[in-house]
């Protein structure tokens, strides 16, 4: 059909009064609603649209479809090579009377709906934003005349028009939501009074400071919650507020307020207090922060302190380690290496077999260090259940977790200062290890539960039984913080290496729980001291410690009776334990072990061609520390080819 021919009748007037009448008293959804089924009925079009535009998808979402008198809901299409991207493109009314086939043929939407002709133009917001797009279709002509254009953007604006105010309700309901957020975020509470001293508004955490559940605080007179004094005070400094010009309505409250809970709890709190007004009527914010949590927080540093100090004391006079005991070249090594180390702030890892006396090595070097002074803080990373490590190490806030019912500061804070000893440090759940490295690097941490950063000048010592180098290969321990708790690796040698040292450790045991008892006990023989020679103790030194005990306690006077505190075992090739049952067949001789040790170390050092240290070296084959290797090379008397 010739669009020249071709017209339709239009009553302008009959189209305005019923544009108003179907959106005066609706908006949003319905408004759009009424607006596409209008302007349908308005042009006679088969069919009319509104949209939305999501430019990252290159698609159209339909806020309200209106096809062949049916509403098509959740409707949403890619534009590309469709009339709408020309809409979008064009950024102005685009009219197509006729034929619009021809010019699209493949688009299946026009073909599905067997369109004819099309109009569309996109709905701009005040800054040039384009809110959206408005479009008719029909499977006859729409003429190129002035008033159907007229009325199409008659249409247009109204949706314009809703299209903004929707846009500015969203902008204000974000905008509100932020402010929420904001105030609820705070870890300050904040309330909103007026001159009668009611609650009008508060945030969570004035509601959680004083004990009210969501909503419950609010219509409250908070003189209730407030001393007699702070109440008159509070009194006071609102009618000095009214003396104060515009834009100055704001005080620091001196001294505070004390305040008391829901459940009568008192507490004392820093204070400001400002006012505004709104329609006439004067508002005022209070803002608190309870001074109560801070000397609770100092409390608890006092506290830890305190029993750092202690514990540092029972172990001195019930372990007596402030000398170590060992004249063995391995142990002198370690000393030396601790004499090194301690004036540094350098992080320390000290390796060694599980009762070798690797906390002592740390003592050691705490004591020696500039950080004398401050405690030194243990932290048995295995001994810690894996879901209160994080808080252990780095405190919580009152309400973080189940059972959190007070605030406490972690070891990390009560260690400001001095010294941090990581025992065990093998054993930490590898979730925690990022949050560990991150407090190793930077010096500071969040307490669990709170947004609050915490700086620290912590030391840091750790210690291991494990091979972390493997535990690194296993994926069971992060390789970057290996490296940062690597910078300067102790090796503290096993009992067994140490033969020179047996007897020291023996003797200064039984003068030590001899004391203890009250018990009179000969001095050790050398009888004795070969026969704990002959043990390979696998315990190291807290074994041997155990044994003499039990030596101790098994002996009523006299000499000391190793019979019953001993373990029934002998020494097997290469040194190892062996049962009793076994000792037909493999019992040596302490010589003949040493000269098996000495051979061994010999055809290590022939095959490595006298290289102790690296790759192919003698230590390595013997699977050896190098340091180890030529404390037993000393002790043996050989000599480095």
């Amino acid at each position: 059909m010739s669009t020249a021919t071709y017209t339709r009748e239009l009553d302008e007037e009959r189209v305005l009064r019923t544009l108003i009448e179907s959106t005066s008293s609706v908006t949003g959804t319905r408004f759009l609603y009424a607006i596409v089924e209008n302007l349908s009925k308005a042009l006679g079009t088969e069919g009319a649209w509104l949209t939305v535009l999501n430019k990252e998808k290159r698609t159209l979402k339909a806020l309200a479809f209106l096809m062949k008198g049916e509403w098509f809901e959740d409707y949403e299409y890619d534009f590309t090579g469709t009339i709408c991207e020309e809409v979008v493109m064009a950024d102005k009314l685009v009219h197509y009377p006729d034929n619009i086939m021809d010019i699209y043929p493949h688009s299946d939407t026009l073909r599905s709906f067997k369109a004819v002709s099309f109009m569309g133009a996109p709905l701009k917001d005040v800054d040039g934003t384009t809110l959206g797009y408005l479009s008719v279709l029909d499977t006859r002509p729409i003429p190129a005349d002035d008033r159907l254009s007229g009325v199409f953007n008659i249409f247009a604006e109204r949706a314009v028009a809703e299209l903004r105010r929707l846009r500015a309700e969203q902008r204000l309901r974000e905008r509100e939501e932020k402010l929420s957020s904001l105030l609820d975020s705070a870890m300050d509470s904040i309330i909103e009074i007026d001159s009668a001293l009611r609650v009008n508004l508060v945030n969570s955490a004035a509601e959680k400071l004083f004990g009210f559940g969501a909503g419950a605080l609010e219509g409250n007179d908070f003189a209730r919650f407030l001393a007699k004094e702070s109440r008159d005070r509070l009194s006071r400094l609102i009618k000095e507020l009214e003396t104060l010009p515009d834009g100055r309505k704001k005080l620091w409250i001196h001294g505070g307020l004390s305040a008391v809970t829901a459940d009568g709890s008192p507490f004392e709190a820093e204070a400001t207090l400002s006012a505004y007004e709104i329609d006439r009527k004067i508002f005022y914010t209070l803002i608190l922060r309870s001074v109560s949590e801070r000397l609770e927080a100092r409390r608890q540093i006092s506290s830890l302190m305190d029993a750092a100090k202690y514990l540092e004391e029972e172990i001195v006079e019930l372990g007596n380690y402030d000398e170590i005991i060992g004249r063995s070249p391995a142990m002198a090594e370690v000393l030396e290496d601790v004499r090194k180390v301690a004036g540094t702030d350098a992080t320390v890892l000290i390796l060694g077999e599980t009762g070798t006396g690797k906390e002592v090595i740390a003592r050691a070097i705490h004591r020696a260090s500039t950080r004398s002074g401050r405690p030194m803080i243990k932290v048995n990373c295995a001994a810690i259940p894996g879901s209160l490590i994080e808080s252990e190490f780095f405190g919580h806030e009152a309400g973080a977790f189940t059972g959190a019912t007070k605030k406490r500061v972690g070891r990390f804070a009560a260690a400001d200062g001095g010294t941090i000893f990581l025992d065990e440090i093998g054993e930490l759940p590898l979730g925690l290890q990022s949050k560990l490295l991150r407090a190793l690097q930077e010096g500071e941490f969040e307490p669990v539960g709170s947004s609050r950063t915490v700086r620290v000048d912590v030391r840091v010592l750790a210690a291991t039984n494990r091979d972390l180098r493997r535990s690194v290969e296993k994926g069971e321990f992060r390789e970057d913080l290996y490296y940062r708790l690597n910078v300067f690796p102790i090796g503290i040698p096993p009992l067994r290496e140490r033969r020179d040292d047996v007897g020291l450790f023996a003797r200064f045991f039984a003068r030590k729980f001899t004391k203890r008892m009250g018990r009179e006990i000969n001095p050790l023989t050398d009888d004795c001291i070969e026969k704990l020679l002959s043990y390979h103790w696998p315990g190291n030194v807290r074994e041997l410690q155990n044994v003499i005990e039990r030596a101790v306690i098994t002996s009523p006077g006299g000499a000391l009776d190793l019979g019953r505190a001993l373990p029934e075992t002998v020494i097997g090739p290469g040194g190892a334990s062996l049962p009793p049952a076994k000792e037909a067949a493999t019992v040596y001789r302490l010589d003949e072990l040493a000269e098996l040790e000495r051979s061994n170390i010999r055809k290590a050092l022939e095959a490595a061609r006298g290289r102790i240290y690296g790759q192919g070296g003698a230590a390595e084959l013997l699977g050896m520390n190098p340091s180890t290797l030529r404390s037993r090379m000393k002790t043996l008397g050989i000599k480095k080819p």
